[in-house]
């Protein structure tokens, strides 16, 4: 109760403008995209648009996020470290955790703030693991809105399903436009199987 006092509190004194479409019942654990991930200020933004809705959720953030006195803050705010080193030792992690206590999870697919010409393919191969609906979350410069758009089902044809995910994103730029990427896996681009 008190996070979401906080979330309208929140969109009442922004800019933004928290624009959604009709979701699931909060309780239905999915996967929660968060893009164009351009700037920390996204975090902000994820926190609000989540706790507004009252999802409960976990989120993927970087190893060194969790150092020192920053560890419990970000475990408190539903984050789980990720070593990228050993990308998929994360994804059957998330799996597990994923079986015991069902959750949602956001992810924002680039990994980083900007510099990478492809999203990270972990999102998918949870969504499709562990058998989840795919939210396209978002922030839009150009419109001062972020929300949360529709929520589908990935059908395990890799560039269908992202040339969905891209009409989504497609007129959607950060708050850094200039370090938007345009949602590609690496797995588009291999044969079919």
């Amino acid at each position: 109760m008190l996070r979401r006092r906080l979330a309208r509190l929140y969109w009442r004194l922004s800019r933004w403008t928290l624009r959604s479409d009709p979701q699931p019942a909060p309780t239905v654990p999915r996967i929660l995209i968060g893009a164009p991930h351009t700037s920390n200020w996204d975090f902000v933004l994820m926190l609000a648009i989540a706790w507004e809705a009252e999802i409960p959720f976990r989120w993927l953030g970087k190893h060194t996020l969790f150092r020192g006195w920053r560890g419990p803050v970000m475990r408190a705010l539903g984050g789980v470290p990720v070593d990228r080193t050993n990308p998929g030792r994360v994804v059957a992690e998330i799996l597990v955790a994923q079986a015991e206590a069902p959750f949602s999870l956001v992810v924002t697919p680039e990994g980083t703030r900007g510099g990478v010409t492809r999203w990270k393919s972990g999102f998918y191969r949870i969504a499709r693991e562990a058998d989840l609906p795919v939210t396209l979350g978002y922030v839009d410069r150009t419109t001062m809105t972020a929300g949360l758009g529709p929520t589908i089902t990935l059908t395990g044809d890799v560039r269908a399903d992202m040339d969905v995910i891209r009409a989504f994103y497609a007129d959607k730029s950060g708050l850094r436009p200039e370090r938007r990427t345009e949602p590609r896996l690496d797995s588009e681009d291999a044969p079919p199987a």
